[in-house]
């Protein structure tokens, strides 16, 4: 259905107060779920991108890969193991997940904005020292005996220094980074890190303005499943602490408070497969998702 070309005027006038806002600022948006999946939904979040980039808007792009790493594992006949709702990253796994994440999803995206018009710079964490990461380590209790036990997860890491030199200069000078969330371990090895945790960690080194996290559901959803619009910490504490939110929101809620925490005025939580999600955030009144801010 074509827009009549009045209405269009109107619209991109509207626009104008949210890129004032915006203007000059860093957004890091974590682009992951299902949406990584449709090849439409990848180019149009792509074209999405390089628009804020037009607008003075300054992104960086954290990418996930976790349907897409699963499928290469099983396709080479690669079995996982999970434990605490993460897989166990053995020597042979981090090897494709390091070929997966930093080759050809990364390339992809890469490719995606550059068709659109836009300059990506395809990096991960390793990439001049950027994100060094320490090994995680998790306790399960055995469901029968009731004792709790450390699961060594391998290859799995958590951010322990953040170094933004490179970033600091690609940022503002029409460069889009997109980085792959694979961290160097103090011998130079490859660390798997969570993309949430790790795009919490580089939005609070570079005091973005926004965090943006693109996942398969609306945001945060109180419970009678109604969206939850808007949750100051103390409230996301609170929904925490009586089971409101549970599952696997809990560690996104927690990513959202460690970057408040670390100078981020406001994180998102929201649809990744809603179309143009990321405009409808941060160009116009409407807003999507839970934010979460101090």
């Amino acid at each position: 259905m074509a827009t009549d070309p009045q209405e269009q005027a109107r619209i991109l006038s509207e626009a104008l107060p949210h890129m004032q806002q915006y203007d000059d600022e860093i957004v890091v948006v974590k682009y992951g779920g299902h949406a990584m999946g449709e090849e439409q939904m990848a180019r149009d979040f792509a074209r999405d991108i390089v628009l804020l980039e037009q607008t003075a808007i300054n992104p960086v792009v954290v990418h996930g890969g976790g349907p897409q790493i699963a499928a290469m594992l099983k396709k080479l006949g690669i079995k996982s193991e999970f434990a605490a709702g993460l897989r166990i990253t053995d020597a042979a796994t981090v090897e494709i997940v390091e070929m997966v994440l930093a080759g050809s999803i990364n390339k992809q995206i890469v490719g995606y904005i550059n068709a659109a018009g836009g300059k990506a710079v395809g990096l991960c964490g390793k990439d001049a020292n950027m994100v060094r990461a320490k090994k995680v380590t998790r306790t399960v209790t055995d469901p029968d005996s009731n004792i709790e036990r450390v699961v060594d997860l391998g290859f799995v890491g958590e951010p322990d220094k953040i170094d933004v030199t490179m970033l600091n200069q690609i940022i503002g000078r029409e460069l889009i980074p997109v980085l792959a969330p694979l961290a160097t371990s103090e011998s130079g090895g490859t660390f798997n890190v969570n993309a949430d945790t790790f795009a919490g960690a580089i939005a609070g080194a570079l005091k973005a303005k926004r965090l943006l996290l693109l996942t398969d559901v609306p945001g945060v959803l109180d419970k009678s499943k109604k969206l939850i619009p808007q949750l100051s910490v103390a409230e996301a504490r609170r929904l925490i602490a009586d089971g409101t939110i549970s599952g696997g929101m809990i560690p996104k809620v927690e990513t959202c408070i460690y970057a408040l925490d670390q100078g981020v005025e406001g994180v998102v939580i929201m649809d990744g497969k809603v179309p143009h999600t990321v405009l409808l955030e941060l160009l116009t009144d409407h807003g999507v998702g839970t934010l979460v801010h101090r």
